[in-house]
Parts: C-alpha cells; structure tokens; sequence
C-alpha cells in the first residue's frame, strides 16, 4: 500500500509518498480504508520532532514512526476476533494517533465511531482531533448551554488532549 512517509524530522519538503507494509490487525482493531486523514497541529509538531521534549517518545535522531496522521475517516475492511461493534462496509472515523496518512490504518475499536451520514469522508476527518478540542472548549470548560451565543474566532486548528480518547466523547448523541 502507499502512505506519505517520514525517515527524518523536518518541514513538508522530507515527505515521501512510498510503498509500506499492510497494517496488521490485532484481536481487537480493526483495518480501515482511508477516505479521508484530518491535517492537524499535532501532525505538523510530529513532523518536525517539536517540542524536543517529545522526541524520547517519538524517536531522538530521527522518527520512530514514518508514518504521521491522527485522524481518519474511512472503511473498515477487516477487523479482529474481538471486534464486535464495527464490521465490514462500516463507515467510521477515528483518532489513530499515527498512521493516517495511508491507504489503510489499523484501529482500536475503542477509537472509532460511526461515522454520521450527514458528514462527508472529508468533514469527519476533522471530528477526532479538532473537533473533540472544539467540543471541550465549548462544553466543558466555558460551560457553554443550549440557547447561550457564541462568537468563534480563528478556527484554524487544534490538538486534542491525551486524556480524550474514546469515542464516546465525540460520537453523535
């Protein structure tokens, strides 16, 4: 399969579009198709290996991980014996932590939802990561009510934070 990948840290120019591996599917994750990956922040901070203090984690001299991309929206095509929410043809999106930007990701089940038919691939991309940081912002800290106003400025971006991880939080009520 193709997936834009990453030998060095740097700026965009150290992208390469190549051949890698079929992900593997674990019990519980499922293998989905990307349609469409979210561009966030947290991509951009990856690539570059910034802030420093992260590299411990994501690989000193160079990227532990080729290949960036934490959010997606697609397809399942397979999933692992333990699966039982998601299945074949199931549209989802999903907060991956790395390896979006590819034809194919394997998924925890914990990460994914289903994806809203109202949302194109394109639109659910961005749900997992700026969407979840929007949703916070909005309900939990500014406490924001039904009926309240709210004037958003500069939309442009979010990173989400380490401890929203399920999908409970940015799936439709």
């Amino acid at each position: 399969m193709r997936a834009v990948v990453q030998h060095e840290y740097g700026e965009a120019g150290v992208l390469r579009l190549e051949e890698v591996e079929l992900p593997a599917v674990g019990d519980d994750e499922l293998l989905v198709q990307v349609l469409a990956a979210g561009v966030n922040p947290g991509d951009w901070d990856l690539l570059r290996g910034r802030p420093y203090v992260l590299r411990p984690m994501t690989g000193l001299a160079r990227p532990r991980h080729g290949v960036l991309g934490l959010a997606v929206a697609g397809r399942v095509v397979d999933r692992g014996r333990a699966v039982s929410r998601l299945g074949a043809g199931d549209e989802v999106y999903a907060e991956v932590g790395r390896g979006g930007f590819a034809e194919y990701v394997a998924v925890p089940e914990r990460a994914a939802a289903a994806k809203p038919s109202s949302l194109t691939p394109a639109q659910a991309a961005g749900v997992p990561v700026s969407g979840v940081t929007a949703l916070q912002a909005l309900r939990d800290v500014a406490k924001v009510r039904s009926g309240q106003r709210v004037l958003v400025i500069g939309a442009s971006g979010a990173w989400a934070p380490s401890r929203c991880r399920s999908p409970r939080a940015w799936a439709p009520r």
